[in-house]
């Protein structure tokens, strides 16, 4: 398996499955770290119309619950579900809550930092809804900040999209 890629992770959905990362290959994916109870939370209705726009031509919102910042997520995996079905109808797939930096990091999450570095170089990811743009092949094309709402990647994604599978 190729470790260069995306498809070399598993994660856990929420509803406690496990998922592999290559049965998204050929898509083109955004992976965001979310929280119930952040000052970007309704960003999920931006994330959910993008969903909703590409998913028929080959695009995945993938989101991962963090509670590594200001404890923004403290929910257990059915409350997170129910208040993002409830307050942002979200039906992208949502995965077990994860870290995103330190030492218990999610693998993958580490790996999407060091394709993909922040402000200046760092490694860390700075607060929720940091956001990671793959290609369908696998690969990190860009990282975007929490506070780069959903509809301003728009183009970035139809340009992804109109790229063909490998």
């Amino acid at each position: 398996m190729n470790t260069n890629t995306i498809y070399h992770f598993e994660a856990q959905k929420i509803d406690g499955q496990m998922q592999s990362m290559a049965d998204y290959k050929g898509q083109v994916l955004l992976v965001v770290n979310t929280a119930s109870k952040c000052g970007f939370t309704p960003q999920y209705d931006g994330l959910q119309d993008l969903y909703q726009k590409y998913r028929d031509q080959g695009f995945q919102v993938l989101g991962f619950p963090c509670n590594q910042f200001g404890s923004q997520e403290p929910g257990d995996a059915s409350e997170i579900q129910s208040f993002c079905s409830l307050n942002f109808n979200v039906s992208f797939p949502l995965f077990a809550k994860v870290d995103v930096n330190g030492e218990k990091a999610h693998a993958m999450y580490t790996w999407l930092k060091e394709r993909k570095p922040g402000a200046l170089g760092t490694k860390s990811i700075k607060w929720n809804f940091t956001k990671f743009l793959i290609d369908r092949q696998g690969q990190v094309v860009k990282r975007y900040s929490p506070d780069t709402k959903p509809d301003s990647i728009a183009s970035d994604i139809e340009t992804l999209l109109a790229s063909t599978a490998e």
